[in-house]
């Protein structure tokens, strides 16, 4: 099995991008649902900091929620990781994982209604 330990380890493809969709999904629902001020996610993983982060700014609140939503998608155990809804292992604890549901049910609706029907594949299965 695929552990991400070392902290210096290079970012796959695919993690990289679930972890843009996951600031994505969690900057569109702060602007709807919470007050400013929002600033870009501050990334401790040096490889984290690589990524685009400063395109999805968030509240204090949602920065909190994302770095540790990041931090337990970098840690997943397993070595092809399915869609949360679809995985054995629950990462999250039980108050971020309804969280988590929240945050990606309002956010696909509202992305696919605006037009990224690229998102209707992953929000379907």
């Amino acid at each position: 099995m695929k552990q991400r330990n070392q902290p210096t380890q290079a970012l796959t493809h695919r993690e990289a991008k679930d972890l843009k969709i996951l600031a994505l999904f969690t900057s569109v629902y702060c602007r709807a649902h919470h007050d400013g001020p929002w600033t870009a996610p501050v990334a401790a993983d040096p490889e984290l900091r690589r990524l685009p982060l400063r395109k999805y700014p968030v509240c204090a609140d949602c920065a909190g929620f994302l770095g540790y939503a990041f931090e337990r998608r970098l840690r997943c155990p397993l070595e092809e990781k399915p869609s949360c809804k679809h995985c054995p292992v629950h990462c999250y604890k039980p108050g971020h994982r309804e969280k988590v549901r929240e945050i990606m049910r309002f956010s696909g609706q509202y992305l696919i209604r605006r037009g990224r029907l690229d998102l209707l594949w992953h929000y379907l299965f």
